[in-house]
């Protein structure tokens, strides 16, 4: 069966995520995490991506982007063969790291960007790592909100924007969202997406 159309377009936005070959993990230590954000970063600023929000979780992650170019593609075949050939060699194996393909689902309006960002944050409270996303490392919440300075990668001005008409009134907003939307077990519903595909990524 053959894949659906790879939707690239300039200025795209897009929740892509991936998982580890046969829902293995992908992230053991504090180094594996690290790498991966290095790499994340590296890609971000070799094809011009914009990052709104990540999280990345042991066997998983989650990464909401903009591609002002049409190249969600060729970034993410270098993200993802890049850190399995470095985790290969780190943990001395061989074979695939990630699923044969990664997963973007096209996002078309701005309430959209609010639902994901949301969506992404509340990855850790629902695994019941902890119980509030301000708890966890490896996510784009804590730095949104301000509570650490964010990467250089990050972009929060966009999504505070859609929030608030201050800064203080946004992260306020978004707290409150996040607070209630963790009182409820289910994940945020994501009928808002109108279209998802698959596309290769090579990840020997």
């Amino acid at each position: 069966m053959s894949n659906a159309p790879r939707i690239q377009y300039d200025g795209a936005i897009y929740h892509v995520t991936a998982r580890g070959n046969a829902k293995r993990d992908i992230f053991h230590v504090q180094r594996d995490w690290q790498l991966f954000l290095t790499l994340f970063a590296e890609t971000i600023q070799q094809y011009e991506w914009q990052c709104h929000a990540y999280c990345l979780m042991t066997n998983h992650y989650h990464l909401l982007i903009k591609t002002p170019n049409a190249n969600l593609d060729a970034g993410m075949q270098r993200l993802n063969s890049v850190y399995a050939r470095q985790y290969n060699k780190i943990y001395l194996r061989t074979g695939h790291v990630f699923n044969n393909r990664y997963h973007a689902v096209l996002l078309e309006q701005d309430e959209h960007l609010i639902a994901l960002a949301r969506y992404i944050a509340l990855n850790p409270v629902r695994a019941g790592i902890v119980n509030n996303p301000k708890n966890y490392r490896w996510g784009s919440y804590r730095a949104t909100i301000g509570l650490e300075k964010a990467p250089a990668f990050l972009t929060t001005d966009w999504l505070l924007s859609l929030l608030g008409q201050t800064k203080e009134k946004a992260i306020a907003h978004y707290i409150k969202l996040i607070l209630e939307a963790s009182k409820n077990s289910a994940p945020p519903e994501q009928k808002p997406i109108k279209q998802a595909w698959h596309a290769e990524s090579c990840c020997d």
